[in-house]
């Protein structure tokens, strides 16, 4: 066939034949895993986005390198199209499979193939968790330092292809800044090596590239991660505030100060009542905001740090500051925070998970502008996010039965991501772009910008088969946007 395939979002593709495919499948891959039954496709038809579910034509599970390889070759020559999952868990809609294409499922690649102490350096399989890398290295006194508040669950490859965060980010850096190497197979199934064991690697750094490319470039095979050693110490504060634009302005006091916390999250009045009521960790439910903040490293550094950090956050108006008394709370105060998506999950039958970042600068005005914004759409909105890092996460909170509020909560969550672009900032921080914020691209990038994307796209897949209509739009749908968007803002050019 060798089909160009039209990179849309409307599920429009070249009729495959699915029974021919799959026969061919069966044929050149030998002990391949394949599902084709509706029921047995039900599972993979979305990811942690759920509003937005499509049926694959199939369901790839392979359990060898040999079986990617065949698999990618196969797909290519008859010109089908291929969608790499992992656990599923992502939040942009990225890992949505295909009406008529494969969906390349990756978990039964879960082995931890070494630890090497010496080295501190961990070399692990695609469908590896993110908490069995650190649950492995822990006996030599090494961890993973990226954690996602998914982490239980989330898989390596998944945080290679979306360049995922996490609570401690700040001071150890995304999943870009832990991984030195990765085996990568391409749409041909042909086999690159990217990075290397070494503090660099010679030409360009493809590396980084594949950090955060969306399963749009190749397949990740086998990552290469630093471990850090545990800090010898670890103390969080946590600080209540009676004004959310204070809190806001207390986090850039803190980095001001010269202090660069492990961790510095910040939950606003409706999250910290949701995360409360699920975990019982211990916060004030009257504070509009808190702040929580970490600090590591040898315990007098980590004393003086404290100390700083308490003058500062009281010079900003913190009503309250308590710092854990031992393991167990501090332990207790994050597993409000990392619950604070199925905690909020509790307070509405539905909730749409917002990703975008800003300069720390901006945090008050920008949490001002959502407040504006949520009380224009009528739809409450809860705010918990990396804030040190200006990683933003509002959780807008509709109900998908009443007619129209997923299209309110839609355009609500398109303003906030656009307000985060008129600020300094960028449309998304770690969930990646996916299918959900592509629009959002054309309100990001210029015509020239998205074109420089799309070369690099096609200088590794060509025919773009892997996970297309995801990530970069098409011209035709920027201009599409962009008509509607000036339509919008000015009421003589509508109908």
């Amino acid at each position: 066939m060798n089909i160009l395939y039209d990179e849309r979002l409307d599920g429009a593709a070249p009729q495959l034949d699915k029974t021919a495919i799959r026969d061919s499948l069966a044929q050149d891959v030998p002990g391949l895993t394949l599902l084709h039954r509706e029921e047995d496709l039900h599972p993979f038809e979305c990811d942690g986005l759920s509003v937005y579910r499509t049926l694959p034509m199939l369901v790839a599970l392979p359990e060898t390198l040999a079986q990617v390889e065949q698999l990618l070759k196969t797909c290519h020559r008859l010109g089908v199209p291929v969608v790499t999952r992992g656990a599923g868990t992502g939040l942009s809609g990225g890992a949505m499979p295909l009406e008529h294409g494969v969906l390349l499922v990756l978990s039964r690649f879960s082995r931890i193939l070494e630890i090497d102490p010496e080295a501190r350096i961990a070399r692990v399989e695609p469908g590896v968790r993110n908490l069995a890398i650190s649950e492995a290295a822990s006996p030599y006194g090494l961890y993973y330092a990226p954690d996602p508040s998914s982490q239980i669950a989330c898989s390596i490859g998944g945080n290679v292809a979306e360049n995922a965060g996490g609570v401690h980010c700040l001071k150890y850096g995304l999943t870009v800044h832990n991984v030195i190497k990765v085996e990568v197979l391409t749409i041909e199934g042909e086999h690159m090596t990217l990075g290397s064991d070494a503090l660099d690697a010679p030409g360009f750094d493809l590396l980084a590239l594949f950090n955060g490319s969306e399963g749009m470039l190749g397949v990740v095979t086998e990552i290469t991660v630093k471990l850090l050693p545990k800090p010898e110490t670890a103390k969080v504060l946590m600080a209540s505030f009676d004004d959310i634009e204070k809190a806001g302005n207390a986090v850039g006091s803190i980095i001001a100060a010269g202090i660069i916390p492990g961790g510095l999250e910040m939950m606003d009045n409706l999250a910290i009542r949701a995360a409360e009521d699920f975990i019982g960790a211990g916060y004030p439910v009257e504070a509009e905001a808190i702040l929580l903040c970490e600090l590591d490293g040898v315990e007098a550094d980590v004393d003086d740090d404290c100390e700083t950090v308490r003058r500062v956050l009281e010079a900003a108006g913190a009503t309250g500051i308590q710092q854990a008394r031992d393991d167990a709370e501090r332990a207790l105060f994050w597993a409000g925070r990392k619950n604070a998506f199925p905690a909020v999950g509790r307070m509405s039958p539905d909730y749409y998970c917002m990703d975008g970042t800003i300069p720390r600068r901006e945090l008050a005005r920008v949490l001002k502008g959502i407040s504006d914004l949520s009380e224009q759409y009528g739809l409450r909105v809860a705010n918990v996010f990396h804030a040190g890092d200006g990683n933003m996460h509002p959780l807008i909170l509709f109900d998908a039965n009443t007619p129209g509020e997923l299209d309110e909560a839609e355009a609500l969550g398109g303003k906030i991501l656009e307000l985060c672009v008129e600020v300094g900032g960028t449309i998304t921080g770690e969930h990646g772009v996916g299918r959900e914020k592509i629009n959002q691209m054309c309100a990001q990038f210029r015509p020239d910008e998205l074109a420089t994307f799309r070369a690099a796209k096609a200088a590794f897949d060509p025919t773009g088969l892997l996970n297309p209509g995801k990530n970069i739009p098409t011209p035709a749908r920027c201009s599409e946007f962009r008509t509607i968007k000036s339509a919008a803002a000015d009421p003589a050019q509508q109908g």
